[in-house]
């Protein structure tokens, strides 16, 4: 009987002892699994969770193959236009996510002087924030207005601002923020100003920037229209079995290899030409 209690007392100890020496690591993020919950987020998709995200690719590229393997009878074709369908939802997704951006910038000054309104009349900083949920622009509202209910709820600015800037997802909204939360920690009748400053700040760069966008189309769609043309064209062989079962032989699988490839590294040299400096999300 002693030598049970002496085993038991001995095996608790061991326990809380592991319990204090032993470091837990983290939890591993997958980098494709961050990079996925980004850009829901960023498209205002963060009520999507990645999981079903990825099985909506799966269906749809699965979906995609099948049809095809049922119109050319040529795997190679159907496994191509099934990678196709499944890269589809991203594409899409990340237009969003781009479009989403450019309504965001050019309301955020609008909201600014809002804010700077609004506490010029007497507001404290949330009162002047929930105001946006009714009077700022008309894509940030509901935004705004889950933060008010939030503030409401708990009475923490800075958790407030913290998942307002997870909602927006957006970069200029998190310098806003911080901003903001500078404004609030520090204190001092600068507010003001410092709101009109920034909102000046937000309309140059959000003129600037467009213009060196509308520049930049020409170079993303002529991209774009090159790496369309020859799946089109492929699409269209699709309907004529003697020519497209061609590529059902070994020569035919290697010559749809080569053209992915070429495709997808020409596109993405021509993006990284032409592309503009990306924002990057502060403190997120």
């Amino acid at each position: 009987m002693g030598a049970l209690v002496g085993l038991g007392v001995g095996i608790g100890l061991l326990l809380v002892w592991s319990a204090f020496a032993i470091p837990r690591r983290p939890p591993r993020v997958r980098r494709t699994h961050t990079r996925v919950g980004d850009l829901l987020a960023r498209a205002g998709l963060g009520h999507v969770s990645v999981s079903a995200f990825v099985v909506m690719c799966a269906v749809l590229g699965c979906s995609a193959a099948l049809v095809m393997q049922v119109v050319t009878r040529t795997p190679p074709v159907a496994l191509m236009f099934g990678a196709m369908g499944a890269y589809l939802p991203v594409v899409v997704v990340s237009a969003r996510a781009r479009r989403r951006q450019r309504e965001f910038a050019e309301v955020w000054p609008e909201a600014v002087d809002n804010l700077a309104s609004a506490v010029r009349a007497g507001l404290s900083l949330p009162e002047a924030l929930g105001q946006l949920s009714v009077r700022g622009p008309e894509p940030l509202r509901s935004s705004f207005e889950t933060f008010a209910l939030d503030y409401q709820v708990t009475g923490r600015f800075g958790e407030c601002l913290d998942r307002l800037k997870g909602r927006l997802a957006d970069p200029v909204g998190d310098r806003v923020v911080e901003g903001l939360r500078v404004a609030r920690e520090v204190g001092g009748g600068e507010l003001g100003r410092l709101l009109r400053n920034l909102s000046g700040y937000l309309r140059d760069e959000a003129r600037t920037r467009s213009e060196l966008e509308a520049r930049q189309a020409w170079t993303v769609n002529g991209a774009r229209l090159a790496v369309a043309a020859p799946w089109l064209v492929l699409l269209m062989m699709s309907f004529q079995p003697t020519v497209i079962r061609r590529y059902a032989s070994p020569a035919g699988t290697v010559v749809l290899l080569v053209a992915a490839g070429t495709c997808i590294v020409a596109y993405r040299l021509m993006m990284r030409i032409g592309r503009l400096p990306r924002e990057r999300r502060i403190m997120s």
